[in-house]
C-alpha cells in the first residue's frame, strides 16, 4: 500500500533514521492543519461527541434496571468517564499527537497494545455514526420535513454534506459543530424548565416489579443485576468526550489547551446527564419513555399532544444528533489517519488535501458507515457494538496511564492527573465491568465486534507490525523511551 515516498520502515522498537528526503517528503504528505483549535472549540467538541445521546438511547436503561438501577448506573459510568478524562488529559499533555488513545497505548504496552487500543477505538468511531445516521432519519421522518423519510438517500446526503464541510477544514469544521451543539444544549435547558414545571416523585419509580429478581424493590424493579445491565446505557450520557485528544496535532498549545477542555466539557457532560435523567422521567415518569425514541419530547407530552415547547426539543433534537454525528466523524478520521501514518493500516489512508483534511481517512469510513447505514438500518445494534469497542479502549488507555506513571516516573508531565493511579484504577475496574455487562445487553453485537476484532488483529499480526513507520510521532515517542531505557540499563 505503500506510495513512492514511503520513508524506511523499521521493527517497532527501531529508533527513526530522522531529517531524510523520504521521510520528509513522506510526513509532509500526512500533514494537518496546526493551531485551528481553541479552548473554546475544543470543549464544543467535546460536548458535541456526546450531546445526542442526552435527547435518546439512555432511557432504554429504564427497562433494564429501572429508574434506581440505571440512577446507580450513570454515576458509575460518570465516575468512570470522569476518571478517564483526567487521566487521558496527562497523557494528551504528554504526547499530544493526533494518535491519541493508540499513542499513549503505544508508548506504554508496545506495538499490539498501540493496535489493539486503535482498533477498539475505530469500531466505535466508524459504527457510532452509521447508527446515528439512522436516528437522522427517524427524526427527519417524524418531522415531516419536506415529505423525506428515513431511507438511504437521507443517510447519504447526511455522509455527503457533513463529510463535505470536514474536507473544508477544520477550523470551519469545528466552527460549524459548536454552533450546532450550542443549539442542542439550550434545547436541553428548554426542555428542563418545560419537564420541572410537571415534576412528580411518583413517577420516578412507576415501573412494574419483577417479583423473581433478587434484590427488586420499586426504585429497583430488576432487582440488583439490573444495575450492571444498565451500565451500557449509562454510559451513552458521555460516549465519545475521551476523543477530545484526537484534535491534539490542530490544537492551539495542546499540552495546556487539552486538559481544560476535557475537564470543561466533562463538566457540562454531567450537568446535562443529571437535568436530563431527572426532568425527563419526573415529568412523565419511567414506565412511559423507557423505550420511546424521544424520551425528552414525549416527557413533554403527557396526553400525546404536541405543545410549543415540545415542537422546540424535537428539532432541537435533530441538531444533537447532526452535532455527534458531524464530530464523531472527526474523531474516526484522526484514529485512522494516525494508525495509517504510522503503518499499522494501509498508508495512503493517512494522505491530506492541500487544506490538510485527511481526505482518505474521511471518504473511506464515510463510505462504510453509509452503507452499513443502508443496508442494515439496525442503528441499536451498531451502538452497541460502538459500546464495546469504547469500552475495550477505556480499560486500555486507563491500563497506559498506570504503566506510564510506575514505568516513567520522570517522564515530563505538563499536566498530571489528580489523584494519579488511583483515579487511572477506578477508571479501568469501571471499564472492565463496562465492558462485561455489554454481553448482558446484546451478546450478538458483543460477538459482532470481537469478529471484527480478530480480522484486524490478523492483519497486524501477519502484516502491518512488519512494515511500521519509524519516523510517525508516536513510533519516535515510543523509540524514544526504548532507547533511553537501554542507556539506563548500560
Amino acid at each position: 500500500m505503500a506510495d513512492s515516498t514511503d520513508p524506511r520502515t523499521a521493527p517497532p522498537a527501531a529508533t527513526s533514521p530522522g531529517g531524510s528526503a523520504p521521510q520528509d517528503a513522506y510526513l509532509r504528505k500526512r500533514t494537518l492543519r496546526r493551531g485551528s483549535a481553541g479552548p473554546l472549540l475544543l470543549t464544543g467538541l467535546g460536548v458535541a461527541y456526546v450531546v445526542s445521546g442526552d435527547f435518546s438511547g439512555w432511557n432504554n436503561g429504564l427497562a433494564q434496571g429501572g429508574f434506581g438501577g440505571l440512577a446507580i448506573a450513570a454515576v458509575l459510568m460518570g465516575l468512570m468517564y470522569t476518571c478517564l478524562v483526567f487521566a487521558l488529559a496527562e497523557l494528551a499533555s504528554v504526547l499530544p499527537t493526533a494518535g491519541g488513545g493508540y499513542g499513549f497505548a503505544r508508548r506504554a504496552l508496545g506495538t499490539w497494545g498501540g493496535f489493539l487500543t486503535g482498533t477498539a477505538i475505530l469500531i466505535e468511531y466508524v459504527l457510532a455514526p452509521a447508527a446515528i445516521s439512522l436516528f437522522i432519519g427517524d427524526y427527519v421522518e417524524s418531522l415531516g420535513l419536506f415529505g423525506l423519510t428515513s431511507s438511504w438517500p437521507v443517510y447519504l446526503a447526511c455522509f455527503v454534506v457533513f463529510i463535505g464541510i470536514h474536507l473544508w477544514g477544520v477550523g470551519e469544521a469545528l466552527r460549524f459543530s459548536l454552533v450546532v451543539t450550542a443549539v442542542a444544549v439550550a434545547a436541553v435547558v428548554v426542555f428542563a424548565v418545560g419537564a420541572f414545571s410537571d415534576f412528580h416523585v411518583g413517577a420516578l419509580d412507576d415501573i412494574p416489579v419483577d417479583s423473581g429478581a433478587f434484590g427488586a424493590s420499586s426504585w429497583l424493579p430488576f432487582g440488583i443485576l439490573g444495575i450492571w445491565a444498565a451500565f451500557p446505557f449509562g454510559m451513552w450520557f458521555f460516549l465519545g468526550v475521551e476523543g477530545v485528544p484526537l484534535a491534539a496535532e490542530e490544537t492551539k498549545d495542546p499540552a495546556r489547551t487539552l486538559p481544560k477542555a476535557m475537564a470543561a466539557a466533562m463538566g457540562i457532560l454531567l450537568l446535562l446527564a443529571l437535568v436530563t435523567f431527572v426532568a425527563a422521567t419526573g415529568a412523565r415518569g419511567s414506565a412511559a419513555v423507557q423505550s420511546v425514541g424521544d424520551p425528552l419530547v414525549q416527557a413533554l407530552q403527557p396526553h400525546g399532544e404536541p405543545t410549543t415547547v415540545s415542537r422546540i426539543v424535537n428539532y432541537a433534537g435533530l441538531a444533537g444528533l447532526v452535532a455527534s454525528f458531524f464530530s464523531l466523524i472527526f474523531a474516526g478520521s484522526r484514529q485512522l489517519f494516525a494508525l495509517s501514518r504510522a503503518g499499522y493500516l494501509p498508508r495512503f489512508l493517512s494522505l491530506t488535501s492541500r487544506r490538510k483534511a485527511p481526505y482518505l481517512a474521511l471518504l473511506v469510513p464515510g463510505a462504510l458507515g453509509f452503507a452499513l447505514a443502508a443496508a442494515t438500518g439496525d442503528g441499536a445494534r451498531m451502538l452497541n457494538i460502538a459500546v464495546f469497542g469504547a469500552t475495550i479502549s477505556y480499560a486500555l488507555m486507563s491500563l497506559s496511564h498506570i504503566v506510564l506513571r510506575r514505568r516513567e516516573p520522570r517522564l515530563p508531565r505538563p499536566y498530571r492527573t489528580p489523584g494519579g493511579t488511583l483515579t487511572s484504577s477506578v477508571a479501568f475496574v469501571l471499564a472492565c465491568a463496562a465492558l462485561v455487562a455489554t454481553f448482558l445487553v446484546d451478546k450478538e453485537a458483543a460477538f459482532m465486534a470481537l469478529g471484527v476484532y480478530g480480522v484486524a488483529l490478523a492483519y497486524f499480526a501477519f502484516y502491518s507490525r512488519h512494515r511500521l513507520v519509524a519516523a510517525a510521532p508516536e513510533e519516535e515517542f515510543a523509540a524514544l523511551a526504548a532507547a533511553e531505557a537501554e542507556l539506563d540499563r548500560d
